[in-house]
C-alpha cells in the first residue's frame, strides 16, 4: 500500500510539473533555469548558450551594473533574485516571455529579452523585486512601484536628468492596480512618466533614497500607503 501510495504521488508531482511547465513557463524556467537551456555565467545569473567571450562579458556587466545601481539606491540589497537574459527572441519565447523588455516574476527573478538586456530595464525589473522584498506584507499602488522603478533605473526615457526630473505631468488619478496599469500602459506608455514624476516629487520633498526606505519600514510595520505617505487620489470616475 505504501509502495502504490509513493508511486501515485510521484506520478502525480510529474503531473504538477508538466502543467506548471506549460501553463506557466517563465516560473518553470527561472526555477530551472538549465532546463530551458540556459548556461549559468555566475552565481544567480544565467543566459543562452553559445555565448562569445565578449558577450558573456557585456551580459556580466549589464547584470552588475543594474544590481550596483539598486544597491546605491537603497543604500544596499535584500533581495537576490536570479536574472536571466535571453540574447534572441526564440530563446525568450522559450522562457515564457511576450513582447516586454523585461519582467519580474513571482517576485523572485527577473527574466530580460534582447531589447531588455541593458542596465536601465534590468535596474527597473530589480527594483521591483527589492522594494517587494522591503514591504514584507505591506503594499504599494502599482503607479508607485513602476514610477519608483524608473527613478531607480534612471531612465531616460520616462525622467529628466536633472533638476525637476518630471517629462510628464501626472494625471489626478494614476492606475493603482496591475491590471489598469497594464491597461493604461498599453493605451499610452507616458504613464510611466507621469508616475515617475509624481514618486520623485514625493522623494524629493522627504529625503530622496531615504525616504523610500523609511517608506517600506513603515509599510512593512503595518502601516497604510495613504498614511505612510500622505499621498491621497480623488476617486477615479465610475465606469459606464
Amino acid at each position: 500500500m505504501a509502495v502504490l501510495l509513493a508511486t501515485v504521488l510521484a506520478v502525480l508531482l510529474v503531473a504538477a510539473v508538466a502543467v506548471t511547465a506549460l501553463a506557466f513557463p517563465s516560473v518553470a524556467a527561472t526555477t530551472c533555469p538549465g532546463c530551458y537551456g540556459l548556461e549559468r555565467l555566475r552565481p544567480g545569473l544565467y543566459a543562452e548558450p553559445g555565448l562569445s567571450p565578449e558577450r558573456r562579458r557585456q551580459v556580466i556587466q549589464v547584470a552588475e551594473r543594474a544590481e550596483r545601481r539598486v544597491s546605491d539606491f537603497y543604500g544596499g540589497r535584500e533581495s537576490s533574485p536570479d536574472v536571466l537574459v535571453c540574447l534572441t527572441d526564440g530563446c525568450y519565447r522559450r522562457i515564457g516571455g511576450g513582447g516586454e523588455r523585461g519582467v519580474a516574476v513571482l517576485n523572485r527573478a527577473v527574466m530580460l529579452s534582447p531589447r531588455g538586456a541593458n542596465p536601465v530595464i534590468a535596474s527597473h525589473e530589480l527594483s521591483h523585486v527589492e522594494l517587494h522584498a522591503r514591504l514584507g506584507g505591506g503594499e504599494v499602488p502599482q503607479w508607485f512601484n513602476e514610477g519608483l522603478a524608473v527613478l531607480v533605473s534612471e531612465d531616460p526615457r520616462y525622467l529628466s536628468p536633472a533638476g525637476d526630473r518630471c517629462l510628464a505631468e501626472p494625471r489626478p488619478v494614476l492606475p493603482a492596480t496591475l491590471e489598469d496599469w497594464l491597461r493604461a500602459a498599453s493605451a499610452d506608455p507616458r504613464v510611466y512618466a507621469e508616475a515617475a514624476c509624481r514618486v520623485s516629487r514625493w522623494a524629493g520633498a522627504g529625503n530622496g533614497p531615504r525616504a523610500v526606505r523609511d517608506l517600506a519600514g513603515r509599510l512593512s510595520a503595518g502601516e497604510s500607503f495613504a498614511e505612510a505617505t500622505g499621498i491621497t487620489a480623488p476617486a477615479p470616475p465610475s465606469r459606464p
